[in-house]
């Protein structure tokens, strides 16, 4: 078979066959090759930025490579000059969105990054992230229009016209929108802390989205707190400054005890609940405070220390199941409430009557 007119009529397109399958090549070699051996290398490392930038741009570089050579393709092929120019807009319009995802995905890792760094069991707030989305995507968007030639300044005026419009429409959309960006711009409330609002929802913030803050409750439930309620509730924050707490428990001794052996004893309780418990503050001194003569006992309140808020379940369960047992050894007496009677017998009663 005679190759000569088939290789005569391929021979102008052979600089940019060559061109095309080279960057396609060099692409495939740079994914498998370069960008295996560097993650390998960064996941030997204790930084997140290198594995950040490489997880932004590992999907990426290797279409660039394939756009940049069918760009210098185009350039070698025996196109026309309109052919040719509608092609390039057609690769700028790929490296546009390529970039821009890029730069999104990278920026997105940051905000992730810089919100465990802060807490360690949360991962960031959808917020953040949708913000910084929204904002590289109009910024990606802008920059498409601009180099397909198409004016933005009309698009921005229509903007501006319609934005009074969008806003009464969007009222409380938008409340929540700025609410949720005041709560995380001011870090009074952040993912990971235990709250208590003023309406008597508690438990941990596991997410502050752009309408809602999503708080779970002890129970394993969830609740969807509007970003506006939230910003105008009153708020305990059982994490600020800093997540240990108070454990209280209140215990109650006869009016017969030798109380500096009742707080010797109890105070070497908690001392042992400390050490040995699970979310106790080893170091912590434990004290106790008498405070009450009540009707039949002694009250006093033992004041241990827990790591966080949900500590003090467990420890206030080990203190008193341990403490009840110690006293009965000891023989120190818990009361149970009583009263005594004081009556009159019956010939005093005839008497006066």
């Amino acid at each position: 078979m005679d190759i000569e007119p088939l290789t005569g009529a391929l021979g102008p397109w052979l600089p940019a066959l060559a061109m095309l399958a080279g960057a396609c090549a060099a692409g495939y070699l740079t994914r498998v090759v370069v960008i295996t051996r560097l993650r390998r290398i960064f996941e030997m490392t204790e930084s997140r930025l290198d594995d950040i930038v490489l997880d932004a741009l590992g999907a990426h570089v290797p279409l660039w490579f394939i756009l940049g050579g069918f760009s210098a393709a185009l350039e070698a092929a025996p196109f026309t000059e309109n052919l040719r120019a509608l092609a390039q807009k057609f690769v700028v319009i790929g490296f546009v969105v390529s970039i821009t995802l890029a730069l999104s995905g990278f920026l997105r890792g940051l905000v992730r990054a810089y919100a465990r760094r802060f807490s360690a069991s949360a991962g960031g707030t959808s917020l953040a992230e949708n913000l910084v989305r929204a904002a590289v995507f109009a910024l990606g968007a802008l920059l498409l229009l601009s180099n397909l030639g198409i004016s933005i300044a009309p698009i921005l005026t229509a903007l501006g016209v319609g934005s009074l419009a969008v806003a009464l429409a969007l009222q409380d959309t938008l409340s929540n929108l700025f609410s949720g960006i005041h709560i995380v711009a001011s870090r009074l409330v952040q993912v990971g802390d235990y709250i208590r609002l003023d309406s008597g929802q508690e438990g941990y913030v596991i997410d502050i989205g752009w309408r809602a803050t999503r708080i779970k409750e002890l129970p394993n439930n969830v609740v969807l707190v509007p970003n506006s309620k939230l910003a105008q509730s009153v708020i305990v924050n059982y994490h600020e400054p800093d997540k240990e707490i108070a454990a209280l428990v209140e215990v109650g001794v006869s009016h017969d005890s030798d109380l500096e052996r009742v707080e010797r004893v109890t105070i070497d309780v908690a001392r042992e609940v400390m050490r040995e418990t699970p979310g106790g503050v080893a170091g912590f001194e434990p004290a106790i405070r008498f405070h009450t003569f009540a009707d039949s006992s002694i009250n006093f309140t033992v004041v241990m220390r827990a790591r966080e808020f949900a500590d003090r379940f467990l420890i206030k369960h080990e203190f008193i199941k341990r403490l009840h047992g110690r006293y009965r050894q000891e023989g120190i007496e818990i009361p149970f409430p009583q009263r005594v009677v004081h009556g009159r017998n019956a010939e005093s009663v005839k008497s006066r009557a």
